[in-house]
C-alpha cells in the first residue's frame, strides 16, 4: 500500500495518529525508536558504494522517504531528519562534517555539501503571540539543491529554497530566496554576484 496513502489515513485520526507516533518516535518525540533504526535498511534505499560514517546521526523513521544515491558519502557528526519531511540525496554527492538536513530536502547529484551546513525545509509557527512557539506547530516548504552544485561551510539554506544546478553558495551564506542555474551567491543574506554567460563562455560579475 503507498506511503503517502496509509499517511493520510493515520492524520485523518487523531487517536490513530498518536498510537503510530508513540510506537515510531521515543519518548520526547525527537528521534525514532531504536527498533525502527534496525529496520531502516530494509526500508529504504541505499546506492552502491555509498557510506554513512559511524558518528553521522540519522533520524530517520518510516513516517516519510529517504534514499542516498550511488558513491554518496554522509560524513561523520552530520544529521539527517525526515521526520516531517522527506529526504533525497543523490548519486556521487558529498555531504560534508556536521551538516544538518531536516526534510523536505532533495539534494542533486555530485552536489558537494562544505562544512557546518543547515538545510531545513522546516519553520516553526509564530503567528499567535497568546500561545507559545513550540505549541503553534510547523510549517513545510521543500528544498532542492541543483546537481553539480557547491554550497560552502558555514551556510544555511531555508525552506522553501530552489538552488540552481552548477550554482556555488559562498561560505558562511543565509540563503533565503532561490539562486538560478550557473551563478555564484554570497553574504547574508545571499546574493547573486555572478553569473555563467554561455555565449561569452565565462563568468560574468552582476552590478547592482
Amino acid at each position: 500500500m503507498d506511503r503517502e496513502f496509509l499517511k493520510q489515513k493515520v492524520n485523518k485520526n487523531p487517536q490513530l495518529k498518536g498510537l503510530v507516533h508513540f510506537l515510531i518516535m521515543n519518548q520526547r518525540g525527537s528521534c525514532p525508536r531504536r527498533w525502527v533504526k534496525l529496520l531502516n535498511p530494509f526500508l529504504f534505499k541505499y546506492g552502491k558504494r555509498s557510506k554513512i560514517r559511524r558518528s553521522a546521526i540519522m533520524n530517520i523513521s518510516p513516517i516519510n522517504h529517504f534514499s542516498l544515491g550511488d558513491n554518496s558519502l554522509i560524513e561523520n557528526y552530520s544529521v539527517i531528519d525526515n521526520g516531517v519531511g522527506a529526504v533525497h540525496i543523490g548519486k556521487n554527492t558529498l555531504i560534508g562534517l556536521r551538516n544538518t538536513i531536516i526534510g523536505p530536502v532533495n539534494i542533486g547529484n555530485d552536489v558537494i555539501l562544505g562544512q557546518n551546513i543547515v538545510l531545513s525545509g522546516l519553520n516553526h509557527n509564530y503567528q499567535d503571540i497568546k500561545t507559545p512557539i513550540r505549541k503553534q506547530g510547523v510549517t513545510v516548504a521543500p528544498i532542492y539543491i541543483g546537481d553539480g552544485s557547491w554550497i560552502g561551510a558555514n551556510s544555511i539554506i531555508t525552506a522553501g529554497v530552489h538552488i540552481g544546478k552548477h550554482t556555488v553558495i559562498g561560505g558562511g551564506s543565509v540563503v533565503t530566496e532561490s539562486v538560478p542555474d550557473y551563478s555564484i551567491a554570497v553574504g547574508n543574506p545571499a546574493k547573486v554576484i555572478k553569473h555563467y554567460d554561455t555565449n561569452k563562455q565565462e563568468w560574468i560579475k552582476v552590478h547592482g
